[in-house]
């Protein structure tokens, strides 16, 4: 039986397909032994004994009449040193939290701070008080 010239063709060539689906093949098998090969990496241990902060926070507050406080110990501006030395027993490398009421002026909070310096502590942080 001969077709008609103006008769459409409704088979789809798959020549091309193949090709492709073989190129593609060919890939995945050169590719797949690089991807999964690895490299062994040794990763730290964990040690567990770190050592423990069990220092509690040193915090000196100032109120609005400018007193020092230490928690609700009234502390004096000139022994100021000897209770941080005694608190901290005489370790310069705690941080010494300085919570300050807004209406301290700033020259009593720089004097204190120039205080806690010459007994030595040199990491100092600054707090507001919060209003409630």
């Amino acid at each position: 039986m001969l077709r008609n010239q103006n008769e459409e063709l409704s088979e789809i060539n798959v020549t091309p397909f193949i090709d492709v689906m073989l190129v593609l093949l060919i890939i995945f098998m050169v590719v797949t032994p690089i991807v999964t090969s690895s490299v062994k990496v040794e990763l730290p241990k964990a040690v567990s004994d770190q050592k423990q902060d069990i220092n509690k926070p040193i915090i000196l507050s100032i109120n609005e009449h400018n007193e020092i406080y230490f928690g609700t110990e009234l502390v004096g501006s000139e022994n100021l040193a000897a209770v941080l030395d005694q608190k901290t027993g005489g370790d310069r490398e705690n941080v010494v939290y300085l919570h300050v009421d807004k209406s301290v002026p700033y020259e009593i909070l720089i004097g204190t701070i120039e205080r806690i310096k010459k007994a030595g502590y040199s990491k100092i942080a600054l707090c507001s008080k919060v209003e409630q």
